[in-house]
């Protein structure tokens, strides 16, 4: 069993949404701002090979939006998933199950691609997608605070392309015996998001999406001012660095451009960044 970055496109968000009440000059130490208050973010994708099942763990933008929408996220385009998926020796029809952590648009737009007269069919013919039905209703019947990150064309073709799955709260994602792929279901960022902890023989992988964006987000009161129910991010943060610190989880950030993966540490400050590592310092 394997696992595989699948870099989606770099991006840029505004500093201070991303830090939430945290003031300029501490964050830009670890996350430094463009003249527009933009700061660099990645849209790294989690390929997990097992067996004969595929799983491509986020999706990223996609690149069916206008170029006036991109625009406002300054994507370079340097990256995208067929060429990350090629990279790692597979394509789009290899994928047999794509798992959305959630379904903002920088999360699943990639699941989704525009056609000829503004016709929507999924990217992956070949996959079941999965969310779960508290986040899906979410996503459906956005309030009004997040209902720019819930883009109808991405996703009213996932429910009717018959490919749409649910997976049940405190259940295994498990595609073979080998590979132990839990999810940690969490509200602070949006109703719950999953989190996915893939074991590896003795090392536990954890996919963060938004519940820790970057290695600069690592201490507590560090949160988004995107989250929801930004208290409740306090606590879940807190609870799964100190269990990551303990327990030696390896973090995969999925916004971060320079952190691939990283450890935590306890100090006598609370946890703080132990190591940053590669994909290749681990996997080659």
């Amino acid at each position: 069993m394997k696992i595989h970055s699948i870099e989606a496109g770099n991006f840029k968000l505004d500093g201070g949404a991303m830090f939430g009440v945290v003031p300029k000059s501490l964050w830009q130490r670890t996350n430094p701002a463009d003249s527009n208050n933009m700061i660099d973010m990645a849209a790294r994708c989690l390929l997990v090979e097992n067996g004969d099942r595929l799983t491509l763990i986020d999706t990223g933008m996609g690149n069916k939006q206008s170029e006036k929408f991109f625009g406002y996220y300054f994507m370079d385009h340097i990256y995208d998933l067929d060429s990350s998926l090629k990279k790692a020796g597979f394509s789009r029809d290899d994928i047999t199950d794509v798992f959305l952590t959630h379904l903002h648009f920088d999360h699943c737009g990639g699941v989704i691609e525009k056609k000829k007269n503004d016709f929507y069919e999924p990217a992956f013919a070949n996959s079941t997608f999965w969310t779960n039905k508290e986040h899906w209703k979410w996503a459906i019947e956005p309030n009004a605070r997040e209902k720019a990150s819930f883009l109808t064309e991405n996703i009213k073709p996932i429910e009717e392309s018959g490919q749409l799955n649910f997976i049940k709260q405190n259940s295994s994602f498990a595609t073979q015996n080998e590979m132990d792929f839990d999810i940690l279901f969490v509200d602070g960022h949006t109703e719950k998001m999953m989190i996915p902890h893939i074991t590896i023989g003795d090392k536990t992988f954890v996919y963060m999406a938004d519940l820790l964006p970057t290695a600069g987000h690592i201490p507590i009161p560090y949160v988004m001012g995107y989250d929801t129910r930004p208290l409740l991010t306090l606590d879940e943060k807190s609870k799964f660095l100190n269990e990551a610190a303990t327990k030696g989880y390896y973090l995969i950030l999925e916004h971060d451009p320079n952190n691939e993966i990283i450890t935590v540490k306890h100090t006598e400050k609370g946890v703080r960044l132990d190591k940053s590592l590669t994909f290749n310092d681990l996997f080659n």
